[in-house]
């Protein structure tokens, strides 16, 4: 017996150095491949393919033979074998069923062409998406259940960082699975369809991302879309009696969401938002649409990409670099407020326009929506309680689950100066997981940095607004956080000092409010200490308002419960 675990042992670390070499080039390959396919680059995407095929096979059938297998239920190096057998099986599977698949589908079905999208193609084509985001899946579903603890350090790393690109791979081809699937209908395949598009200005920030200043009718019928009506939220007015508002919501922000259009996202439940969105523009133009989509300057920047340079009716060009602070800065020092609805109202339709008549490369496309949809700058609501149960919890429906499968913090922004100064707001959040408590539940320490980097003095009287802070250049944030489902908010500190907050719940989560105001050049510190349901994750997740500048995150893990 020990003459064979010798020999065993000795053939393992033969077909190791093998296993390892392949292992690592293999995952390198495929996360070189994975970016090229979410960056629209097939050419050089199918000769990685091919280099990748070869580095999977090789590792998978190292890892394979007999020796290999009683090493990995041997002590010691065992759980170290068979985590690099499940590795090379996955990236294997990656190479020779995903990623061929993908790189053969026929993706232009999912942009415009000559103003109209080709719905019957996108039938056609959506079996072949839902089986090349099902092999995605598996793979993604296969890495994330790979322990890393006793992996050498190469191999781990390795497979952190294929961990990541696969993600956002799943997160593309989940997408346009979804996309392929839901745009028939939605575009008017069974009929005509009618839609608001309502612009966020995360310079005036909201929950979900910014005050909705502007918007349009978008009419679809048979994959041909055109935009019709254009107007303000100011225009739509102030509604007495209010709308309805949930009465949780309510509890947290009295009658605001359903007496201002600007105010029906102060809540992060999108669903919510937008169905008061849709009741006031229905009040005041007796017009009933379908659904409401809500973007915001920065998908400008993501799709301008895309299209390349569009100009605006005036002779004012956008940029994929410029546009944000074309739209959000530069603007605001030269206009007044309704020419600024205006500026923003036309950019959007310049870059709609460029969308459904210029000839777009599909997959840069899809990774501009992805990354849009995936830093939530993108959300959707259907009128339609079949559709939206189609959408699910998905990102773009910016539903705030009742449930967490990981244990979710909330921080959402809501603008308190009156102002427009949200543009030079610098937030950063890190997440600390605590130690497993005797009942199930963990502490999560969360800390918010708000850092402001608006000048002391140049400003516009339409950039500084009300200036409800005093100083007309602070700038004050209603920073509310949420707990975990089923969780709660056990303390709140700011910048070390216990600090006064508003409280309440809001679908199943505890949220505490406080006020933040920042001076030019400085910054301040909020720590809240949240409690978790029972969990055994020793990871957890960060929910935030999209920023004109993004968010600097950290998550710091802990073991899992049952390690």
């Amino acid at each position: 017996m020990g003459s064979l675990l010798l020999l065993t042992g000795g053939w393992v670390g033969f077909r190791g150095w093998q296993a390892r070499a392949h292992l690592l080039n293999a995952a390198g390959l495929a996360r070189e491949l994975s970016a090229q396919v979410v960056g629209g680059d097939t050419a050089r995407a199918q000769r990685t393919l091919a280099a990748l095929q070869e580095q999977a096979g090789k590792a998978r059938a190292a890892t394979g033979d007999p020796g290999w297998w009683l090493g990995r239920h041997t002590p010691y190096a065992g759980d170290n074998l068979a985590a690099v057998r499940q590795i090379a099986v996955a990236i294997d599977d990656l190479a020779r069923q995903a990623f061929p698949l993908l790189l053969r589908t026929d993706l232009t079905s999912l942009v415009p062409a000559g103003g109209r999208l080709d719905v019957a193609g996108l039938r056609t084509v959506s079996a072949e998406l839902t089986t090349v985001n099902s092999a995605v899946q598996g793979t993604r579903s296969s890495l994330a259940v790979v322990p890393t603890d006793g992996l050498v350090s190469q191999v781990r790393q390795a497979l952190v960082d294929l961990r990541g690109e696969i993600d956002r791979l799943a997160n593309l081809t989940a997408a346009a699975d979804q996309a392929s699937r839901l745009l028939p209908a939605l575009l008017g395949a069974d009929g005509p369809r009618t839609y608001l598009v309502v612009s966020q200005n995360p310079a005036e920030l909201r929950a979900t991302g910014g005050m909705i200043g502007a918007y349009a009718v978008i009419h679809a019928d048979a994959g041909r879309v055109r935009m019709g009506q254009q107007g303000t939220s100011s225009a739509l007015g102030r509604f007495q009696p209010p709308l309805k508002v949930p009465a949780e919501v309510r509890r947290l922000w009295a009658d605001l969401p359903g007496i201002y259009p600007a105010d029906v996202n102060l809540t992060p439940h999108f669903p919510t938002a937008a169905a008061l969105y849709r009741e006031m523009f229905r009040r005041r133009t007796k017009t009933t649409v379908d659904g409401v989509l809500a973007v915001d300057p920065v998908v400008l920047s993501y799709l301008l990409k895309a299209t390349g340079p569009v100009m605006v009716p005036g002779g004012v060009p956008l940029a994929a670099e410029k546009v944000v602070q074309t739209v959000l800065s530069d603007s605001y020092q030269r206009m007044e407020n309704d020419e600024q609805d205006a500026f923003f109202a036309s950019s959007a339709a310049a870059v709609f326009n460029a969308l459904v008549t210029k000839k777009v490369d599909p997959k840069g496309l899809l990774s501009a929506f992805d990354r849009a949809v995936t830093e939530r700058r993108i959300l959707f609501w259907s009128a339609r309680p079949e559709e939206q149960r189609t959408i699910g919890d998905s990102r773009m429906a910016g539903v705030l689950p009742e449930k967490d499968t990981v244990p979710t913090v909330g921080v959402f922004l809501n603008d308190g100066s009156g102002a427009k100064l949200g543009y030079y707001l610098r937030p950063a959040a890190t997440l600390t997981v605590g130690d497993c408590r005797a009942d199930g539940r963990r502490e999560i320490r969360l800390r918010v940095t708000l850092r402001s980097s608006a000048p002391r003095s140049g400003l516009s009287k339409s950039v500084l607004g009300l200036g409800l802070a005093g100083d007309p250049y602070t700038i004050r944030t209603l920073v509310s956080v949420h707990s975990p489902a089923g969780g709660a908010v056990l303390t709140t500190r700011l910048d070390g000092v216990e600090t006064a907050v508003g409280s309440g719940t809001e679908r199943r989560r505890q949220v505490t409010t406080a006020n933040v105001e920042v001076s030019p050049g400085t910054s301040r510190t909020l720590e809240v200490t949240v409690l978790t349901a029972k969990t055994g994750a020793g990871t957890a997740e960060l929910w935030l308002t999209p920023t004109a500048t993004p968010w600097t995150t950290q998550v710091v893990s802990a073991p899992s419960c049952d390690q």
